[in-house]
């Protein structure tokens, strides 16, 4: 099995591209991070990477499943690395693509958001303008040219499906701002040392037009990672280009597993 592991504002709908390719050969799976997405977050758990790594960890105990492939991106990056750390045993594969690194979390680009969010201003803000205006969402002030290689590709309904259920309401507003408050302090502090030692193999692939993530967190990931197979950089590709190139995700999947 497969988990598909989405970024932030998104939900596993990022992924439908990568699993129409993928699913014939391995069972996906791709959950909405809770406060995110079309997730039901029960009254007073807290909502930050680690929680995520329960959730993924209770997840997969209930489908009585031992151990996954897993493609992850942006913040669910992060949390495939905590999953990593935790449950070393549970990991077969690992791609990653632009994502936190443990001396790059958050970025700086994200400071902003979480500073927001503390105030209860973010989802309000940033994301409920999006939904009003899509094409604001897709100008470079929006999360279609911050965040998608072809902001002009990004439809009214794919907006609406992210961004949506994230303003719907007083408390759906409320997580949405909890997640991003979860993005701070560094969660992936005293990783490195753990990720040193694993064994399971693992490629990264990188948006080289990406203003969230640099360069650089690339190469420490290829260098901390033991079993790194080496880093595939995508020209111009800006964060969330996994799911505007689904066919460079299914392509490395594909050899990573072997099949």
């Amino acid at each position: 099995m497969v988990l598909f592991l989405h970024g932030f504002p998104l939900n596993s709908y990022q992924w439908r591209g990568a699993i129409a390719r993928l699913s014939p050969y391995r069972r996906c799976i791709a959950p909405d991070w809770l406060g995110l997405g079309y997730t039901q977050v029960a009254a007073g758990v807290d909502i930050t990477p680690a929680t995520q790594v329960q959730m993924l960890a209770a997840l997969l105990d209930t489908f009585s499943i031992r151990d996954v492939d897993i493609v992850a991106n942006d913040s669910g990056g992060a949390v495939a690395q905590l999953f990593l750390t935790h449950h070393p045993d549970r990991v077969r594969t690992l791609l990653l693509t632009n994502c936190d690194v443990e001396n790059n979390c958050p970025p700086p680009a994200v400071v902003p958001v979480i500073e927001l969010a503390k105030k209860g201003r973010f989802a309000d803000e940033w994301l409920a303008p999006w939904v009003a205006d899509k094409n604001l969402a897709r100008s470079d002030k929006g999360l279609g040219g911050m965040t998608f290689t072809y902001p002009e590709r990004l439809a009214d309904e794919t907006i609406d499906m992210y961004l949506g259920p994230l303003v719907e309401s007083p408390q759906r507003k409320a997580l949405t701002n909890a997640y991003a408050i979860g993005l701070a302090p560094n969660p992936l502090a005293g990783t490195e040392s753990l990720l040193k030692q694993s064994q399971v193999p693992v490629r990264i692939v990188w948006g080289t037009g990406d203003t969230i993530f640099s360069q650089d967190d690339a190469a420490y990931l290829d260098r901390t990672l033991p079993r790194s197979q080496g880093v595939r950089r995508i020209d111009g590709a800006k964060l969330f280009f996994p799911e505007e190139f689904p066919d460079v995700i299914a392509e490395e999947a594909r050899k990573l597993w072997g099949v």
